[in-house]
């Protein structure tokens, strides 16, 4: 396993025991609302912040898959 791989498992384990933590203390309803789409709910907090983590990563993941295209042919001199 390499150097950075290893770095990059220590800080996905880091925000998911963060995620766990913030779920644990924050027990308690809180209120969504987005008024423009008429959405108005009470979930627990600690749904919530996973809801956020998730869509973050989610959006993380599309942005960094590139979308470029690769060239596979290899330059002659």
């Amino acid at each position: 396993m390499n150097a950075k791989l290893f770095l990059k498992l220590v800080f996905v384990l880091a925000v998911l025991l963060f995620m766990v933590m913030m779920g644990l203390s924050n027990d308690h309803p809180a209120r969504f609302k987005l008024a423009k789409i008429g959405w108005d709910f009470e979930i627990n907090a600690a749904i919530m912040y996973f809801i956020f983590f998730g869509a973050g990563v989610l959006a993380g993941a599309v942005l960094a898959s590139g979308g470029g295209k690769s060239s596979s042919s290899s330059k002659s001199k």
